[in-house]
């Protein structure tokens, strides 16, 4: 198998977080970014070759993370990775021919049989050797991943599959057509196809001139002779700022958190040697988790500190995201909210939000005056 993931949606529901990153980089359970878990699904099934496309203005993130691509074994010499910057501009005006080209350019050099294809905004650790296994048994021309979810839990742009008793797939249906309480086969936009097919589809759209992905060509392409294959470990739909911070507080969950991190399949991340986190006599620490390299003075409680964080003594935090290199002065108070990276709280601060509406700060900011409801 070859690998592609796509990254060039945008969710104005996820600013400010978003404003200079892709959701893919986006801090994820103290030390990991999203992305991390496409990456090891990827590298869990000893896939060698992976095309990664995402956003202009997005990227610096994006290379900060991966560097060599050494923690995801992207580094070695039978190894490759290749990252393409989607450009609006040229998309406008050449009707995507040159993204085409380039897709089609890694596939065929790829020389492999089967493609991945993987979407940005599905949180899950899938094994993709499982998927290639019952691909390969149905003989399908394409198969598709779905969850079991409610309405609740997905956003306007997914699709809904409808399936037979065979799991194939007799209809694909919007979101708006569903019951409020109704359950259903949700698309995680995970897909596995021939390669060669793959090709051809793309070369058509090409030759049709019409503008897309490869995410829009695979949810076009489903149909009658598409296999759905179910995925039953944790998954979170991610595409605001509240399914942003449920996700992350999910964690906290012990059954969650362990569906999750260990399963079969292992989370590799951006390794970063430093000390352990530092307890002093007055913290209080409750039912929260810490990255290294932290200082904690105050109180913590049902939260996520990521990696660098000073809370000092007599600041209190709850139900919280604090993303890495971030300072709490005594007697601050955080609730409900997520602080983007190098943020700087005075004394005495209050930043409360609310659990359906978490207040978010953007990073490097430095807060002054208290912020209430987000």
């Amino acid at each position: 198998m070859c690998a592609l993931i796509g990254n060039i949606h945008r969710y104005d529901e996820l600013l400010p977080l978003t404003e200079n990153r892709p959701l893919a980089t986006l801090p994820f359970d103290c030390k990991y970014r999203l992305i991390d878990f496409n990456l090891s699904n990827v590298a869990n099934a000893n896939i060698k070759s992976l095309f990664m496309v995402f956003n202009e203005g997005e990227t610096k993130s994006v290379f900060d993370h991966l560097g060599g691509g050494k923690e995801w074994n992207l580094d070695g010499v039978q190894n490759r990775f290749f990252v393409h910057i989607y450009q609006d501009y040229i998309r406008r005006s050449d009707s995507n021919r040159r993204y085409y080209e380039l897709v089609i350019d890694y596939l065929t050099k790829s020389k492999s049989e089967y493609a991945v294809f993987m979407g940005s905004k599905f949180l899950c650790n899938i094994d993709l050797r499982a998927l290639q296994q019952i691909h390969q048994a149905r003989e399908a021309d394409l198969t598709v991943v779905y969850k079991r979810a409610t309405k609740e839990k997905l956003h306007s742009s997914d699709i809904v599959l409808k399936l037979d008793d065979n799991n194939i797939v007799v209809e694909k249906a919007s979101v708006s057509t569903l019951e409020p309480t109704e359950r259903v086969n949700l698309c995680t936009d995970t897909y596995i196809i021939k390669t060669d097919l793959l090709i051809d589809l793309l070369r058509k759209r090409q030759s049709a001139g019409i503008v897309g992905s490869i995410e829009s060509l695979l949810r076009d392409t489903i149909g009658p002779n598409t296999i759905a294959y179910e995925y039953t470990g944790y998954l979170n739909n991610i595409y605001d700022i509240k399914s942003y911070y449920d996700a992350n507080m999910d964690m906290l969950d012990v059954k969650k958190f362990n569906s999750l991190m260990y399963s079969s399949q292992k989370v590799y991340t951006k390794m970063k040697d430093e000390v352990p986190t530092y307890y002093s006599s007055t913290s209080v620490v409750r039912n929260s988790q810490f990255a290294t390299g932290c200082t904690i003075e105050g109180k913590v409680d049902y939260s996520l500190i990521s990696r660098g964080t000073h809370i000092y003594e007599g600041a209190e935090i709850s139900h919280s995201l604090i993303f890495a290199n971030n300072k709490i002065h005594s007697n601050a108070v955080v609730r409900y909210a997520i602080l983007d990276k190098n943020v700087t709280v005075d004394a005495g601060v209050k930043i409360e939000g609310t659990k359906e509406n978490p207040v978010v700060v953007s990073k490097g900011t430095h807060v002054t005056q208290d912020v209430i409801g987000g």
